[in-house]
């Protein structure tokens, strides 16, 4: 290996400071330091020893940081005036993470674990700090060992003790506190210690991030759930994919785990895959390993151990395999820290956690997972089995009763009951034949339903097994159930209809004194009106396509017309007898107003439907009307009356059994409210709306609408982490629904990764959804979307990308020719970039040049529209930020002239007389836009004051204090006569402050 020089080992340490924390990082740490060595520079040497402990440090390598640190004491020892002081405190804070290491490496002895505390509590004390840390370490020490009374003094004195240059950030500490109290059982005290941190008051480079992922099993033991949820969705989000983080990962999985998200757990699991492997940090691969296997064994307890896991150690493992190797693993890193402490400590911990059970049944995250396959069926029992107790005659007589009771009611618990009913008669022989033929009922009307191929063949049987046993109102309903399947299937029109007649002459054909004779009849005729309109359509459109037919918008028309009449005459001749199904009728008329774009008609036969159901005793039936209603009121503008609707609608929704239902029920009143303003109600409604929408197996559908919309009202709220996790987790499924939704949501998470401080990524997004509208004939989204991620890629300091970014936003802009703020904005910004990377002559001139352009641009802008305050605003801006240019450029040459260890100037030096000119176009510049603020008003004060200040300033370069003083004098006296409440409240004394400054 060549030697590396002085030059490349400081390049490399500077490099290696910034790089992201893992063993890559690590290993060039290490190469590093044993140049460094090689070198024979002791400076060099400890600044690369310091920087491979600060590599480790965040890694999963943490406990290897002792031998470099012991080196670095080492090099202390020998000449500790080598040590600027902050060198010397950079060591003595390492103490406290080796004193953490030495805890976490079992092959340290114990009585070698002493002696480097003992060691610590020395230094320190001859050092002149305070006991808080060393007693926090004995604290950590105490409880592995299963010293309880130790650990408690250790505490004690820990708090008592005084914080000092020393002592952990605040965040830390807390962390700490909260965990100790966790550990004796205290879940509320623990909350409490960490609620500073996890309200983000308290924040160091590695929390909350491992507070929030702590506090998640707390908060699920004290009921908190919708805590937990956010606190998942935020905090895994800050640990994902870093080293240092894992323990904080596998926490997050247990959470999954233990809250009905198996699903995600594995996602989350295989995001870390490559981290499964063993780590060099066994406390880490304990903790880490230890969330894992909570996952492995709930998957293994419902049935999924032959599902496919990730790899270990090169090596696919199934859910079973990955969990018998990692246990195994595990538990020998337990007894070796057992073995080293005495105790059996680390052992019950870890078996404790690893068994935990679930917390709660499910806790609905937002985020999409997939759903898990089915389980595999168990194996068949070895022996023979045991027969199954007959059925108890009196609870069988009356599970029949109520699902009777159910099905003729249109309970939706009927499917339900059935399916009970059917379980407990199975193949028993002494079942009474008209249970038999209910249970058979209930099959074919499954069948039915599914569309199944046997449908008409197994109503049939049905319909010939009631009448064979007298029931000839449950055969007349057979033959009106026959007729609907042939319309599903696609039958004649003609052998519809003629179905549709033989199950009227059924209908017609029961006693007299039959009591479901009017009902079997109206149902007869409300589906004979269904069917009919269906049958009509068919016609009209193979008339239609046949050319026998004209006319085809105004032949949907009629149709539509003698489907009301129809449907209007059955509501007159049944409205007092049988509401329920009026309320059918009424919903359709509703539903046909709808279609002939008569939303105002639609209102009130929708509310007259759902009232009518709730009254016949069905207030299931009134939640599809109550739900459509309410989405017609809200494009009404009628919010209030929509809220209402929807909330009815979800009041009466308790019952239903259909997941779709529950789904859509809750999306309607979600986007209702937060459309109101009522973020928090709308995002506990999508969340739940989501969840019934997976259940239902619609999560790509209706599922990613309601995770839109969650991520909608979590933005409303401002909690962007939680909204840009839900958005992430759905993006895929939103990108399939239509190239507008693909633009809105593209557009959206560039939002909300801009808000969170990830500009690269926002850049990303809104470059893609850019590409979305390449196409298009107005160019403007375009040029919208390629300046936003000019904004972040400038934001990222991807200069070269930046300014392609900026360049194309403005050929765009100035293709639509009707966006001069655009252009300028574009202009001012591509002006800065040009002095990001050096201020320098060409620079210079460059940003000249461009802000030029931008005032130009809007000065021809003004020609027709002269008082226009944007534009004017935007003119002052631009004549302030090229002062501020110009400024730069001046303070380059005086801070060279300044600096005393130059041993020559600048290369391009100016003057005095060069510089006295930019001073005064500087002045000049800004006294003209602060001259457009004034006579801006008000709205512009602080642009005002901030040009003549730095005017002022700029006055007192050019000896000329006086004049600057009087600028602001003058504004002072000027502001004073101002109403009470007009003047920003800083503004006053910050000018008063300068004025003192300059006339000093």
């Amino acid at each position: 290996m060549s030697t590396m020089t002085r030059e490349e080992i400081e390049q490399g340490l500077q490099e290696n400071r910034f790089a992201p924390g893992g063993t890559a990082r690590n290993a060039h740490a290490e190469v590093l330091a044993a140049a460094a060595e090689a070198s024979g520079d002791s400076e060099l040497f400890r600044d690369a020893l310091d920087n491979l402990i600060n590599s480790y440090l965040y890694s999963s390598e943490s406990t290897k940081m002792l031998v470099p640190f012991a080196r670095l004491l080492q090099e202390y020892d020998k000449d500790p005036g080598a040590f600027s002081k902050g060198d010397a405190h950079s060591l003595f804070w390492q103490f406290k993470w080796v004193a953490t290491a030495i805890s976490e490496s079992p092959e340290i002895p114990l009585e070698s674990a002493t002696g480097w505390l003992d060691e610590m509590e020395r230094r320190y004390r001859i050092a002149g700090y305070s006991e808080r840390p060393v007693r926090e370490s004995e604290l950590w020490f105490a409880d592995v060992i299963g010293d309880d009374e130790r650990a408690e003094r250790a505490y004690a004195r820990w708090q008592a003790a005084d914080r000092d240059d020393m002592s952990d950030c605040h965040a830390c500490e807390l962390n700490g506190q909260g965990h100790y109290a966790m550990l004796r059982g205290d879940d509320a005290r623990a909350l409490e210690v960490w609620q500073p941190v996890l309200a983000g008051d308290k924040t160091c480079a590695e929390e909350p991030h491992r507070v929030l992922a702590t506090a998640l099993l707390p908060l699920l033991r004290l009921g908190r759930f919708e805590e937990a949820r956010a606190q998942h969705l935020r905090g895994y989000r800050m640990a994902r994919g870093k080293e240092s983080l894992l323990p904080s990962v596998g926490k997050h999985i247990e959470f999954c785990a233990l809250t009905g998200n198996e699903p995600r757990g594995l996602e989350i699991l295989a995001e870390h895959a490559a981290h499964v492997a063993p780590l060099a940090n066994l406390d880490d691969r304990l903790s880490f390993h230890g969330g894992v296997l909570v996952l492995l064994r709930r998957l293994k307890d419902l049935g999924h151990g032959h599902l496919s896991a990730v790899p270990y150690e090169g090596v696919p493992r199934t859910v079973a395999e990955l969990y018998e190797v990692l246990r195994a693993d595990a538990l020998d890193i337990a007894r070796r820290f057992d073995a080293r402490n005495g105790t059996t400590r680390v052992s019950e911990r870890f078996l404790a956690r690893i068994g935990g059970a679930p917390l709660v049944d499910v806790l609905p995250l937002g985020v999409r997972s997939a759903a898990l396959p089915q389980p595999e069926p168990a194996a068949a029992p070895v022996a023979a089995p045991v027969p199954a107790p007959a059925a108890d005659g009196a609870a069988l007589a009356e599970l029949v009763r109520r699902a009777r009771a159910a099905r003729d009611l249109g309970h939706p618990g009927s499917d339900g009951l059935w399916a009970e009913v059917t379980a407990r008669v199975g193949t028993a022989d002494a079942v009474d034949p008209l249970v038999r033929v209910d249970v058979a009922d209930h099959r074919a009307l499954a069948a039915a339903r599914a569309g199944a191929g046997d449908a008409a063949a197994l109503v049939t049987a049905v319909r010939d097994g009631y009448r064979a046993l007298g029931r000839e109102e449950r055969a007349a309903l057979s033959e009106l159930r026959l007729a609907s399947v042939a319309a599903q299937s696609g039958a004649a029109p003609g052998e519809i209809r003629e179905l549709l007649a033989v199950a009227l002459r059924a209908a017609e054909a029961l006693e007299a004194d039959e009591p479901l004779r009017g009902r079997r009849i109206a149902l007869a005729e409300l589906s004979a009106i269904r069917l009919e309109s269906y049958l009509r359509s068919l016609e009209a459109t193979d008339a239609h396509n046949h050319g026998h037919g004209h006319g085809h918008g105004h032949g949907q028309e009629r149709a539509h017309g003698e489907l009301a009449a129809e449907l209007t005459a059955f509501v007159a001749s049944y409205a007092q007898s049988l509401p329920d199904l009026v309320a059918e009728a009424e919903e359709m008329l509703g539903r046909i107003a709808l279609s002939e774009g008569d939303p105002e008609r639609a209102v009130p036969l929708l509310a007259a439907a759902a009232a009518r159901a709730i009254a016949a005793g069905r207030p299931w039936q009134a939640v599809d009307p109550l739900v459509l209603r309410a989405g017609v009121l809200m494009s009404l503008g009628r919010p209030e009356e929509a809220e209402e609707a929807a909330r009815s609608g979800l009041a009466h929704a308790g019952e239903l059994t259909d997941a779709e239902q529950q789904a859509v029920v809750r999306l309607t009143l979600a986007d209702i409210l937060l459309e109101r303003a009522d973020a928090a109600e709308a995002a506990e409604l999508a969340l739940t709306a989501a969840h019934w929408f997976d259940q239902a197996g619609l999560t790509a559908d209706g599922g990613a609408q309601a995770r839109l919309l969650l991520a909608r009202a979590y933005a409303h709220q401002h909690r962007n982490a939680d909204a840009a996790e839900v958005l992430r987790s759905t993006l895929p499924d939103l990108l399939e629904h239509g190239e507008q939704q693909a633009l809105a949501v593209r557009e959206f998470l560039g939002d909300l990764l801009r808000e969170l401080g990830e500009p690269r990524e926002a850049a990303e997004q809104y470059l893609l959804a850019a590409e979305l509208v390449k196409g298009w004939e107005d160019p403007r989204p375009q040029a919208g979307l390629a300046q936003s991620a000019a904004d972040q890629l400038s934001e990222a300091r991807l200069t070269p990308e930046a300014v392609a970014a900026y360049e194309r936003a403005l050929e765009l802009h100035r293709l639509s020719g009707d966006a001069p703020v655009a252009e300028v904005r574009v202009l001012r910004s591509l002006a800065w970039l040009a002095i990001r990377e050096e201020v320098s002559a060409k620079g210079v001139a460059r940003a000249r040049t461009l802000m030029a352009e931008a005032a130009g641009i809007l000065e021809t802008s003004q020609g027709d529209a002269p008082e226009s305050p944007e534009l004017r605003s935007e003119l002052a801006q631009t004549w302030h930020q090229l002062a501020q240019v110009l400024d730069r450029w001046v303070s380059v040459h005086v801070q060279e002239d300044d600096d005393e260890d130059e041993e020559s100037g600048p290369a391009e030096a100016l003057g005095d007389a060069e510089l006295t000119a930019l001073r005064l176009e500087e002045v000049l510049l800004w006294d003209r836009a602060a001259g457009v603020y004034t006579d801006l008003g008000g709205d512009h004060l602080a642009e005002r004051f901030q040009c003549l200040n730095n005017a002022a300033w700029t006055e007192r370069e050019l000896g000329r204090p006086e004049a600057g003083a009087a600028r602001l004098s003058a504004l002072i006296e000027e502001l004073r006569t101002w109403p009470e409440g007009s003047v920003p409240e800083w503004i006053l004394p910050r000018a008063e402050r300068t004025v003192a400054h300059l006339t000093d």
